[in-house]
């Protein structure tokens, strides 16, 4: 580029974190203030995660972003909370006494370019990735260097969360200016080696209720939404934190599905009432009770956030006989070998008794795939500069 300060680029990536303790609802909109702590697991990036390149230079005549390769509007409100606050924390940080020009980071444009590699608004965390690697990338380009859970929050609630491996708690917190509503880490990605996650996809399509609007009908009419928060979530978030701490299976899988029942009967509690689950999640549930039972034991656990889509819960010795269970229930279609995605696993019999007991008709088509993955870290910088979303000119590079 012919200009005296050339285009400064990072590439980063952020997972998507999964609740096994639910958020759900705001008692502050522009801070996104929650009304109860929640529970989080990052998920493996080699399987689901955000990519986001920020760019910065003086040529830049205006901000601009892209996702999955079509441009955004970038004055969406949020957006620009997290990039005004990045700013602000990049000015806060000069070194004092520096009267001569401004340094690119505090004087130059910004372009964002960013990509899924998952389905977007489709109730599979998307937003939380994408806020996470959008703040993460944000504060590398500028040089940021503090905790940017606050920031991450502004963007997208949950995405606070993705900002942490393992097992990661995110504090409501009291103050009414947010400064103590932050994500932490229980336990970190190494903490529980066995535990393996499967993402049933059911439908990757945009959800018809947006999580934000889905809150807002919830406040404003579900008296179970207030009993959850007050007097069931502090219980169901001290119970977790000592099963994942003791790596107590039972206790994380029972409590897992307590808690996302419970999301959903708020969510029917709401008037007009807003049905995030479908037949086939309703199936999934019934399979994996049917499934437990035959053990006599909880070896496989469900949860549903705001979409129909299932995370499943279960210990690596499992994973193939429940997928083998799933292929019986929701045999795919057509192309087999695309139906199971990430981590490899070994071909499993399924006895004739558990086939008795699951007693349920199969329903061709119903999951469109399955993605298997593992507890991961937190956001990463990719050193690869061919890594980079954006070309030498600022602008999304084609696509391969």
């Amino acid at each position: 580029m012919a200009s005296e300060q050339p285009l400064v680029a990072v590439t980063c990536t952020a997972p998507v974190n999964i609740a096994v303790i639910k958020y759900w609802g705001k008692r502050d909109e522009e801070l996104i203030l929650p009304i109860n702590s929640s529970l989080s697991v990052t998920l493996h990036q080699d399987q689901l995660k955000t990519t986001t390149t920020a760019a910065l230079s003086r040529d830049f005549t205006e901000d601009r972003i892209w996702l999955n390769g079509r441009e955004e509007d970038v004055g969406q409100p949020r957006l620009q909370a997290c990039l005004q606050e990045i700013r602000r924390l990049a000015r806060e940080q000069r070194s004092p006494g520096s009267e001569d020009q401004p340094p690119l980071r505090l004087s130059g444009k910004v372009h964002v370019a960013s990509v899924n590699n998952f389905p977007t608004a489709a109730g599979l965390a998307s937003s939380a990735a994408g806020y996470a690697c959008l703040v993460y990338a944000l504060a590398r380009v500028y040089g940021v260097e503090s905790d940017l859970s606050e920031v991450a929050r502004r963007g997208s609630g949950s995405a606070c969360r993705s900002l942490h491996g393992g097992f990661v708690e995110w504090q409501m917190g009291q103050r009414a200016d947010g400064k103590d509503s932050v994500a932490r880490q229980v336990a970190p990605e190494s903490h529980w080696p066995e535990l393996r996650v499967l993402v049933l996809v059911v439908s990757a399509e945009r959800k018809p209720t947006g999580s934000t609007a889905g809150m807002r009908t919830s406040m404003e009419t579900s008296a179970l939404l207030k009993f959850r928060a007050e007097a069931v979530v502090p219980v169901h978030m001290a119970e977790m934190t000592r099963c994942v701490k003791e790596r107590d299976f039972q206790g994380f899988g029972q409590l897992t599905m307590k808690d996302s029942n419970q999301l959903h009967a708020t969510c029917l509690d709401t008037f007009p009432p807003i049905c995030y689950l479908n037949d086939t999640s309703r199936r999934i549930m019934q399979l994996v009770h049917r499934f437990n039972a035959h053990h006599g034991h909880t070896k496989v656990a469900y949860t549903f956030d705001a979409g129909p889509n299932a995370v499943i819960f279960t210990l690596d010795d499992t994973v193939a006989e429940f997928v083998a269970a799933v292929r019986h229930c929701f045999p795919p279609e057509s192309n087999g070998d695309e139906f199971l995605k990430g981590l490899p696993l070994r071909p499993a019999p399924l006895s004739d008794e558990l086939k008795a007991l699951l007693g349920m008709d199969p329903t061709p088509g119903s999951i469109k795939y399955i993605i298997a993955t593992q507890v991961g870290p937190g956001p990463q910088i990719v050193d690869d500069p061919q890594a980079h979303l954006l070309g030498p000119d600022g602008l999304p590079k084609p696509a391969a």
